[in-house]
C-alpha cells in the first residue's frame, strides 16, 4: 500500500461520507449485482449483449 492510499484513508476516517452518498453507492452496487444475476440466469435480452468479436480490429 502506498502513501497516497494511506492519506486517502486518513481523510475518509476524519470526514466520512454522508448518508446520501452511502445510499447512492448501495443502490448502484445492488443494481450491478441484479444485472449480473439476471444475465447469469439467461434472462438478459440479446439486443443488450455486446458482441466481443465486433470490437476487435480486423487483421490485414
Amino acid at each position: 500500500m502506498n502513501y497516497t492510499w494511506l492519506l486517502r484513508m486518513a481523510r475518509w476516517a476524519r470526514r466520512p461520507p454522508s448518508m446520501t452518498q452511502v445510499k447512492i453507492v448501495a443502490v448502484v452496487a445492488l443494481a450491478v449485482i441484479a444485472i449480473v444475476v439476471i444475465e447469469k440466469l439467461g434472462y438478459w435480452p440479446d439486443w443488450a449483449t455486446v458482441n466481443p468479436h465486433a470490437l476487435r480490429a480486423p487483421r490485414p
